[in-house]
């Protein structure tokens, strides 16, 4: 019972998140969460930073998945030292993917995408796990097990997503196709629920001229499908079914990222399928790959209680909190945008 009234509080929690956002977030307001003097020009002001809510939406998000996989492996009494010696080396492979890769496909310097950063993910988890067995497991006697492992990863990068669309709202990226242009189908099913996007700075006005005009709201139906499959998937893997939730999670999220793809106006690069598509294939193949030839030994019964009292370490408290500077610093300082500063002192307050 306890998983499920914890499962049933998170996902109110989640649901009122995601009110308020997908109503607030398209505003103009809600792209430069601050902008920090840099170099002083001649006439006085200074050339300003600015720092967005797509890397502060993005950092909670990349803290998120990382709180959620530390507690599924902690579930299963995996230390928690074990636990970051696959989440650490995983991510900092994909936050470096996901620009690298994206300007391979896009052919432009200053764009992330969470789909190279997944395809990432997905292709060198199991590789770094079965590295560590190798290696520190044999020195230290230990055996980090792949399916369960694997399943956490992949549900924690749906609750990642999920919650990092919210970014992508904020930046008017990854927008949907405009409902005008859609056929009458999709415009009925859209007509009351879209996005209109505000901001001149946001990319969906500077790149596509579509400030004002509703689009299909492609980022919250990912946050929704993707959260919601995480949820379902966690109560499967709470209940001992980890091969299952590993599945449903892959298939759920690679099939909507594929599909998806056809409903956004944003540049994808060449041709009628995207490489992000090819990708999404290449995924889900190598996964199941991967769940054939690998052995599934058998672990506890995953307990709940024991992952969320794991989180209560004040290491890991510290190592959060920096996790979540260093990805909001390296996603957030925005590259297409700029501002000047001009400071002035208020004389009648001297």
């Amino acid at each position: 019972m306890f998983d499920e009234i914890f499962l049933l509080i998170f996902s109110g929690v989640i649901a009122l998140l995601f009110a308020w956002a997908f109503r607030t977030l398209p505003a103009e307001g809600w792209q430069i969460v601050a902008c920090l003097p840099g170099r002083k020009s001649p006439d006085g002001t200074w050339h300003g930073v600015n720092f967005t809510y797509y890397g502060f939406f993005n950092a909670v998000a990349y803290v998120f998945a990382v709180v959620m996989f530390l507690l599924m492996t902690g579930s299963l009494d995996i230390t928690m030292e074990i636990a970051l010696s696959v989440v650490i080396p995983v991510l900092a492979i994909c936050m470096w993917a996901a620009r690298v890769i994206a300007r391979l496909v896009e052919k432009k310097h200053h764009t992330f995408s969470v789909g190279a950063a997944a395809f990432t993910g997905i292709i060198i988890a199991p590789i770094v796990i079965i590295l560590l067995n190798a290696t520190v497991g044999q020195w230290w006697a230990i055996h980090i097990p792949v399916t369960q492992t694997m399943a956490a990863m992949f549900i924690a990068y749906a609750f990642g997503e999920g919650m990092g669309r919210l970014a992508c709202i904020s930046f008017g990226c990854c927008y949907g196709k405009p409902l005008k242009d859609c056929n009458p189908f999709i415009r009925k099913i859209f007509r009351r629920w879209n996005f209109v996007f505000w901001g001149k700075t946001k990319k969906i006005a500077y790149a596509d001229d579509l400030e004002g005009v509703a689009v299909i709201p492609v980022q919250a139906l990912t946050a929704v499908l993707y959260t919601g499959t995480g949820l379902l998937s966690f109560y499967l893997f709470l209940k001992g079914f980890a091969a299952a939730s590993l599945i449903l999670t892959l298939m759920t999220t690679q099939i909507w990222r594929f599909v998806s793809e056809f409903l956004r106006a944003d540049y994808r690069g060449n041709g009628r399928i995207s490489a992000y598509q090819v990708m999404t294939l290449i995924a889900i193949a190598y996964t199941l790959v991967i769940l054939t030839v690998t052995t599934k030994s058998g672990v506890a019964a995953p307990n709940l209680l024991l992952g969320i009292t794991s989180l209560w370490n004040p290491g890991l408290l510290i190592f959060l909190a920096i996790l979540w500077v260093v990805s909001f610093v390296y996603t957030g300082r925005s590259s297409v945008t700029t501002s000047w500063i001009d400071i002035q002192v208020v004389k009648k307050n001297i």
